[in-house]
């Protein structure tokens, strides 16, 4: 029997649509526009100015803090603005922006496509490179990986666990690179499983992806200690509590890590960014974004330079389709609108999903009809009407103790309403506003 998690979990349409399109590369642009926050924590600080001639590959913004992420330039060229831009949800925020000119990467940088396999860099060594590389989770998160790999004083490590999941609907990213990288994502296994010192990983995939799951444990079985897990399909399988609870059976408690049950979580594009930073001295300067929707021309996968336009993507896909009614980052479930196309591609951009007039199109919203579908269907066992309502309010003491903050915004309470309420809408405002509060307290 397949494993899963026990608590919750709905079954949206897959929608696939880009499953058997193999990675295609896109043109370097003209221009990018890198953001100086694509991760969780602070903003990187700028260590070049306008005028400044770059390579590929090459350090433009340092970490500033120990939860944040080194930036490094998409391509070579000269640096022609560090200010403000405008993101994908129509919001200010400071970026480098880079005029192309040729193609010349930092020499240190190996292009070849030869695998290298011996691993040679002490566990503080491998930790170092990760963060000089910039690499932050790569499933859409985006938090510092080399945080990750240094667990807080007190907490061991006892096993690593791969997320190959990719349980939102549409996304093919993960799914392709398991078929097209396998080795190196072994290999890179290999690295963290060093990096924190233990013996055992867990691949999960779950079982809509039989050609990845077969291809990797053929991969790994000449290697000790890592595992091939096949999972139930669930949603949201994904997520890091529910993904630990499905491979191992152990249930993080409310408000604690990972690392708390002895797990660390790393995304499998992680896991091939960690291989070409220790192994190929890349910087994480580009990544495999899925172009999809049902009326698009040409639904795929490509890989392209952080900061290029999500419009050049969409171009190579074929373009806007005129029955076109929403464009998201991201998959359906957690996904968020897109007011600006010409807005970068990003380290957590993992895919961009066009949706017609009619899918995009929400229904009238209901009265509650205390059905209790949403609490049946949440992953964390939560009360999602009632944390809603408290938050309609602006209750803020009552929904921290009704721990509106294990929320993972999954949306599934928002997908099994009866009544179309958009409950994921209040509690994501409700948890923004209670996690100002908790802050507030600390201080």
């Amino acid at each position: 029997m397949l494993k899963t998690f026990r608590i919750g979990g709905v079954h949206p349409p897959e929608n696939k649509l880009s499953a058997s399109e193999k990675i295609q590369t896109l043109p370097v642009p003209e221009q990018v526009t890198i953001p100086l926050s694509q991760h969780i924590g602070a903003p990187a600080t700028p260590v070049v100015q306008k005028g400044d001639t770059v390579k590929a590959g090459q350090l433009i913004a340092q970490a500033n803090g120990f939860v944040s992420a080194n930036i490094h330039s998409s391509v070579s060229g000269t640096v022609v603005a560090i200010d403000n831009i405008t993101d994908a949800a129509g919001l200010p925020k400071p970026a480098i922006t880079i005029r192309t000119e040729g193609d010349e990467w930092m020499p240190e940088i190996d292009r070849s496509g030869k695998v290298e396999h011996n691993i040679t860099l002490s566990k503080e060594e491998i930790v170092k490179a990760i963060a000089a590389a910039g690499i932050v989770g790569m499933g859409g998160a985006t938090f510092p990986t080399q945080v990750k790999l240094t667990p807080p004083p007190g907490n061991k490590a006892e096993f690593l666990i791969i997320n190959g999941v990719e349980c939102e609907p549409y996304l093919t990213a993960d799914h392709r690179v398991m078929l097209e990288k396998a080795e190196e994502i072994i290999i890179g296994v290999q690295i963290l499983m060093k990096a924190i010192d233990v013996k055992q990983a867990i691949i999960g995939i779950e079982n809509n992806k039989q050609d990845a799951i077969a291809h990797l444990q053929q991969t790994a079985s000449k290697v000790l200690g890592i595992e091939i897990c096949p999972l139930k399909v669930k949603y949201p399988q994904g997520g890091e509590k529910q993904l630990i609870q499905a491979t191992t059976g152990r249930a993080v408690p409310s408000g604690a890590l990972p690392i708390a049950v002895g797990a660390v979580v790393q995304n499998i594009g992680t896991a091939l960014a960690v291989y070409e930073a220790v192994m190929k001295h890349k910087p994480l300067m580009e990544r495999i974004v899925t172009v999809t929707g049902k009326s698009v021309k040409h639904p795929g996968n490509y890989l392209c330079r952080i900061g290029t336009p999500v419009s050049k993507l969409i171009e190579a896909a074929g373009g806007i389709p005129e029955d076109t009614g929403k464009i998201i980052g991201g998959g359906p479930m957690m996904g968020r609108t897109m007011v600006n196309v010409d807005s970068p591609i990003m380290k957590g951009t993992s895919g961009i999903l066009l949706l017609s007039r009619k899918e995009a199109l929400r229904e009238p919203v209901r009265n509650c009809i205390r059905c209790g579908k949403c609490v049946s269907a949440c992953p964390m066992g939560l009360e999602p009407y009632l944390l809603a309502k408290l938050s309609m309010f602006n209750l803020l003491e009552r929904m921290e103790e009704e721990k509106i903050m294990d929320c993972i915004e999954c949306g599934s309470c928002s997908f099994t309403c009866p009544s179309a309420r958009p409950l994921l809408d209040y509690i994501r405002i409700g948890k923004s506003r209670t996690g100002a509060m908790l802050r507030n307290r600390k201080k």
